[in-house]
């Protein structure tokens, strides 16, 4: 497996339509992250929850997967399962907090998201973020829309363990659900991790991006 580089990273972007997105799709890269680069600038934007326990819940939650970084959360009210009625709202939305960032790469949901939130903003973020390396995470859930990923952030165990932890830590609201257990989130894991020769991984899906091969060895 070739290993690509980014070269240096001082600030992310990080899109969600929903609290817990984020951690769910990308908590343990989110620790890695963090604490391999302290100050790093991280700006995220949540379209749904403001004003109820889900924001608590989400501000709690990202300011301990983002150990030492430079945070900054935004948390809009548009109404959970109904954004794509709110297109216009949405795309304005995301175009405010696009002026106000300049991230190297910015984490998304994937296109093929079939919950209908995720997708209107995985299909709105390229339209804003143009000249991006944009990274679409995936997010476990009942449906089966699970996908085949190109890009894959290795993680140590210990990591993947605590990413489970802080997610039962800090969403109490989700515990009910039958798929929000600790068997769930470290198998997927664990199986992204086979797919890249590690122990365990996150994956994402790769927008777009241009190669620039090295010189020839001669």
């Amino acid at each position: 497996m070739i290993d690509l580089r980014t070269g240096a990273v001082e600030e992310v972007a990080l899109l969600a339509a929903h609290c817990d997105d984020i951690p769910i799709g990308m908590g343990a890269t989110l620790l890695t992250m963090t604490r391999a680069h302290p100050g790093l600038r991280v700006r995220a934007l949540v379209l749904t929850g403001a004003g109820t326990e889900r924001e608590t819940e989400e501000r709690a939650a990202l300011a301990a997967f983002c150990p030492d970084a430079d945070l900054e959360l935004t948390i809009l009210d548009f109404p959970d399962g109904r954004t794509p009625a709110q297109w216009n709202e949405v795309k304005d939305a995301l175009g405010t907090f696009r002026r106000g960032t300049a991230p190297t790469v910015v984490f998304a949901p994937q296109r093929r998201d079939a919950h209908q939130d995720h997708r209107l903003l995985a299909e709105l973020v390229p339209t804003e973020f143009r000249d991006h390396l944009t990274l679409g995470y995936e997010i476990i859930k009942w449906e089966t829309d699970t996908p085949t990923p190109t890009v894959f952030v290795p993680v140590a165990e210990d990591v993947a363990r605590e990413k489970v932890r802080l997610l039962h830590e800090h969403y109490r609201s989700q515990l009910p659900h039958d798929w929000f257990d600790e068997a769930s989130f470290l198998g997927l894991s664990r199986l992204r991790g086979v797919q890249c020769r590690n122990d365990h991984a996150e994956a994402f899906v790769l927008e777009k991006a241009i190669l620039q091969f090295g010189q020839s060895c001669k």
